[in-house]
């Protein structure tokens, strides 16, 4: 029978999967770190880029890092809700219908350009994302305990894309965005490219043991009791209500946004903090966390308004412009 790892050996764990990944992708150390932490906070994940930026790569490599069950799903405009949740076949040899689970059923999902389908398939995905089950027909199947969503998408500039709505995008505990390496990462990336084409490089993830279940669950219940005080608590509520309050801060704030945050924000940026407290070893969250998660937890969940975009604003500048705002306890 398996055994978990007592603490120390579970954040050992935790770190040489950070390094691992960080091997393979190359110049995206928070894209990496941020996978892990919505793997600890229990959520779901979009990572946005351009094309050939490694978004698929670096979800890739997380999956085969743990031990579950994969699956990856190309979204393309032909593509049906049965697809992802599955269908009622006949069975002529017991005459009756049986259902036949479709590919959200297994732990993780990758979601390989999800804004290349429509909105219906695209909502095909909140009951699984939101409710952890299924329901076709008159008939709820509950989903696995692990279940994670790992969702790519490009720009919505590119053509050949529809832009996600507005409450599945809430049901992303994080968004990402990347952008293009430095050119010495860029360099590191082609020696790696030549020697997969020569077959010479050995994958990191054969030679490390993959997490269990069983220490990701004994890690997310670690994250949960990390401590975060009581003026931390009230300073990260006022980052949240500030999104729906902007005019009590500043009238240009007041200007470019038209909604702010749901409370789903507030409950994001309490379990990515306390996570990404955790990974870096300490037993408590501090400013920075909190600050640094912000612009992830917030810029998929606040809409600006049209004198924002007329103006150039995006949404990661409103976020620093707000935290400017509020004082650091």
């Amino acid at each position: 029978m398996s055994t978990v790892p007592d603490e120390n050996n579970i954040l050992t764990s935790f770190k040489q999967l950070q390094k691992n990944i960080s091997q393979q992708i190359i110049g995206q150390e928070m894209l990496v770190q941020n996978m892990i932490i919505t793997l600890l906070a229990d959520g779901h994940l979009l990572v946005e880029g351009a094309p050939g930026l490694a978004k698929t790569r670096s979800i890739n490599v997380l999956s085969q890092s743990i031990k579950a069950n994969f699956h990856r799903v190309q979204f393309t405009p032909d593509l049906l809700p049965a697809d992802l949740t599955g269908t009622e076949i006949y069975r002529p040899q017991q005459s009756a219908f049986e259902f036949q689970k479709g590919p959200l059923f297994h732990n993780l999902i990758l979601a390989d350009e999800i804004n290349r389908s429509p909105a219906k398939v695209q909502a095909a995905l909140l009951e699984a994302m939101a409710e952890r089950q299924i329901t076709v027909g008159s008939t709820t199947y509950p989903l696995p305990k692990l279940f994670m969503v790992m969702a790519t998408q490009n720009p919505i500039e590119q053509e050949g894309t529809y832009p996600l709505p507005e409450a599945q995008l809430d049901r992303f505990l994080l968004k990402i965005n990347i952008n293009y390496p430095h050119a010495q990462h860029e360099k590191a990336i082609l020696a790696i490219a030549r020697q997969e084409a020569k077959n010479q490089l050995v994958p990191t993830t054969e030679t490390i043991p993959k997490l269990t279940e069983k220490t990701l669950f004994a890690a997310r219940d670690q994250v949960l009791d990390i401590h975060l005080s009581d003026n931390l608590e009230d300073y990260l509520l006022q980052i949240i209500l500030a999104t729906r309050n902007p005019q009590a801060y500043d009238e240009n704030l007041a200007q470019w946004l038209q909604y702010g945050a749901s409370p789903r924000a507030s409950i994001a940026l309490d379990r990515c903090a306390k996570a990404k407290a955790w990974l870096s070893g300490r037993d408590f969250v501090t400013p920075e966390d909190i600050q640094t998660l912000a612009f992830d937890v917030l810029r998929h969940r606040i809409i600006l308004s049209y004198e924002a975009e007329a103006q150039g604003i995006t949404p990661d500048e409103f976020i620093k412009q707000l935290l400017s705002h509020i004082a650091i306890p």
